[in-house]
């Protein structure tokens, strides 16, 4: 591993720990030229996912757009960031699990998977998500959305 500080490629692995999502291995390290400690991590090389469209194009898995969309029906909500990361990574974590052997699912699976984290935890920023993602386009489809939500609480 290359120093950050010096460049020297000699160093010692002082510890080695895994996240705790168990996903990667952490190890912190000592550069033997400089003495500089740095950590660097091993992630599995996994072959990426592939979203297939409604309309049939195909573009690869890009969580980012996911973190994006929970951010604007998540705004000026009571939802800290925290929230906002470990949904992030829940919903990843569905994913992976069901794109299955293939690596590919579609788009529909991925707005639901999202639906379903969203509405454990904030009700108005599912109906923000849905309102987007079904493509609500009158006052109807949003009273619809609420009715059955309060049916679902009940």
């Amino acid at each position: 591993m290359r120093c950050p500080a010096c460049g020297s490629i000699e160093d010692k692995v002082l510890e080695t720990r895994t996240t705790a999502n168990g996903t990667a291995m952490r190890r912190r390290r000592e550069c033997l030229n400089c003495g500089f400690r740095f950590t660097s991590y091993e992630r599995i090389e996994d072959k990426p996912i592939t979203v297939i469209k409604k309309n049939g194009d195909i573009q690869p898995f890009d969580i980012s757009k996911i973190e994006r969309s929970l951010r604007v029906c998540t705004d000026k909500r009571n939802i800290t960031q925290e929230q906002i990361d470990n949904l992030v990574q829940d919903i990843e974590e569905s994913i992976r699990i069901q794109s299955g052997a293939k690596h590919e699912i579609s788009s529909t699976a991925i707005g639901e998977e999202i639906l379903r984290h969203l509405y454990k935890i904030d009700s108005v920023a599912y109906v923000r998500f849905a309102s987007v993602y079904r493509q609500f386009n009158n006052l109807e489809q949003f009273i619809q959305e609420i009715e059955n939500l309060a049916k679902q609480a009940k």
